[in-house]
Parts: structure tokens; C-alpha cells; sequence
């Protein structure tokens, strides 16, 4: 059985300053708003945030990144329409960025879950995601080798979680949780609803409970931000 947690606080205990904190979503569906609000009240500090965005709006990762917790943020997209947090501590050299295409960092979180250590991708060679790293030619194409992405700690929502903390996700907001789970030290979910064992069809369980540490109930997602179809 998984640590069922009481509250968003316990269930991120323990999570250190310098730690490599891997957060699912993609914009605002399927983020843990609840764990990066109560990572923020932690005080944790000089982590290194890896997520497909640099934040939205005020709410969520922005405001941790408002806090001044986080030192680096590793993402495909640093810059939207709403992402004013993030690029206003940039400019003023407040935290550090490594963009990562997106496929690229989906691979990289993934190799880090499966102990693979690395891999060559054609993308991003000959530009500037490319300096300073391997490269090689194969089938008579130039590609750039790609590290693991490992996490000390990752924190995901999903739809719901049984006892063994078995995870399903809803629509989109599945997007990279399930990577996530399996390339982390610490895993920890936020659900919606925690159901009986034996009451998630083995069919529709994407992250198996082996990946997850802790889980907590936050109740419903803010409406129309859990994942569109």
C-alpha cells in the first residue's frame, strides 16, 4: 500500500533545498496546483523545475517562481502570453533556463525512468540546443546525444489512485505524468478521488503504483483545466 497523505503539506515533506523537481502538465492541464502550492508554503528553495512550460498567469508555477524558489528551469516553452513571471525574473538574471524541444524532453524524462543513459536525436543539431554536446553521424545523419532527465522528486495529478497507487489520468492532463512517476527518486500524486482496490479497470491504469510514493486527495480541478479531449 501507498502513504495515503491527509493534506498537499505532508505529502511533500521532506523535499530539500537543490532538488530536481520534475512537474507534470502541459500549460495549466493536468498541473498539481495543489503540491506546487504546497511546495511553495515549504520554503523550499534553489530547485531546479523541469515542466513543459515556464509558468501562467499568476497561480500554480508562476508563483512559485514569484516565491524565489526556484533557481533553473529546464522546458520547451519559456515564453507565452501569460508568462510574465518567469520573463521578468530572466531578464533581470534571477533564474537560469535550459530549453529542451519538447520530444526531446519527453525522451530525456522517459530515458531517466528506464535506465537508459542516453540517446541521439536529429533534432537540434547545427543550432544553438546542440553546443557543447556529442554528436555523430548516423545512417548519414548528424544527430546530438541527449542525457536523462532524473528527478529527486516528481509530483503529478491524475485523475484517480487506489490504495496500491495505481494512477489513471483524464484526457490531456495525462500528458507527462506518466514519465515523470517513473524517472523520480520521490513520486507523489495528487487525484481527484482515491477509489477501492480492485475498482480501476487494469486496462485504463497508465502509471502502475511501483512508480507512485504518496498520494493525496485534492478534490475536484479548477473547471476546465484538468484536460481537454
Amino acid at each position: 500500500m501507498r502513504e495515503i497523505c491527509d493534506d498537499a503539506a505532508t505529502a511533500v515533506r521532506g523535499v530539500r533545498d537543490g532538488s530536481t523537481v520534475l512537474i507534470g502538465g502541459f500549460g495549466r492541464a493536468g498541473l498539481p496546483f495543489a503540491l506546487i502550492d504546497a511546495l511553495r508554503e515549504s520554503g523550499a528553495g534553489d530547485l531546479t523545475v523541469v515542466n513543459n512550460n515556464a509558468g501562467n498567469g499568476t497561480t500554480g508555477l508562476a508563483a512559485l517562481l514569484a516565491a524565489g524558489q526556484v533557481r533553473k528551469v529546464i522546458c520547451s516553452f519559456p515564453r507565452q502570453k501569460d508568462s510574465d513571471v518567469f520573463d521578468a525574473l530572466y531578464r533581470a538574471g534571477k533564474v537560469e533556463l535550459e530549453v529542451v524541444p519538447q520530444g526531446s524532453l519527453a525522451e530525456r524524462i522517459r530515458a531517466a525512468g528506464a535506465g537508459i543513459g542516453g540517446f541521439y536525436t536529429p533534432t537540434g543539431f547545427g543550432t544553438p540546443l546542440a553546443e557543447g554536446k556529442e554528436t555523430r553521424s548516423i545512417d548519414g545523419r548528424d544527430h546530438v546525444l541527449e542525457l536523462p532527465i532524473r528527478g529527486d522528486v516528481a509530483l503529478v495529478r491524475a485523475r484517480a489512485a487506489d490504495p496500491m497507487g495505481n494512477l489513471v489520468y483524464r484526457r490531456t492532463a495525462r500528458n507527462f505524468g506518466p514519465v515523470m512517476a517513473a524517472a523520480a527518486t520521490l513520486t507523489v500524486a495528487e487525484v481527484t478521488e482515491v477509489v477501492p482496490l480492485g475498482a480501476l479497470d487494469p486496462e485504463a491504469v497508465v502509471t502502475p503504483g511501483i512508480y507512485v510514493d504518496r498520494v493525496v486527495r485534492a478534490g475536484p480541478y479548477p473547471a476546465g483545466e484538468e484536460g481537454a479531449a
